[in-house]
């Protein structure tokens, strides 16, 4: 199984930024090879996607965070991050990452929840207007 840990979350104004790390403590094949997703969750509501990126860093965007948030994978670090730019409080939330490798490369990240099996535990993210 693939071991996934996020980092970078806390409390931040509306305007602000935030860089989010996820990084893979294991995989048991090539890191590069796999999907991974950015998504998050109010309590009491779905898992909403964020982002998503392959394993050519072609990447994919909820239409709310388009323009204000980037994906990017650094493979030798087995990390992706998500850069978030001018947050709004409705970006407060609990955000996951995910990994998953349905075929042998990643061509397309998919920006749906269900298509990811290995999940971490999540890293709290609260914007102040």
């Amino acid at each position: 199984e693939v071991q996934l840990v996020e980092s970078g979350g806390g409390s931040v104004q509306a305007g602000g930024s935030l860089r989010l790390s996820c990084t893979a403590t294991y995989t048991p094949i090539s890191y590069s090879t796999y999907c991974v997703g950015w998504f998050r969750q109010v309590p009491g509501e779905e898992r909403e996607s964020v982002a998503a990126i392959s394993s050519t860093r072609s990447a994919t965007y909820a239409e709310s965070v388009k323009g204000r948030f980037t994906i990017s994978r650094d493979n030798a670090k087995k990390t992706v991050y998500l850069q978030m730019n001018f947050v709004k409080p409705e970006d407060t939330a609990m955000y996951y990452c995910a990994a998953d490798r349905p075929t042998a490369y990643c061509y397309t990240a998919p920006l749906s929840p269900s298509d990811y099996n290995f999940w971490g535990q999540g890293t709290q993210v609260t914007v102040s207007s």
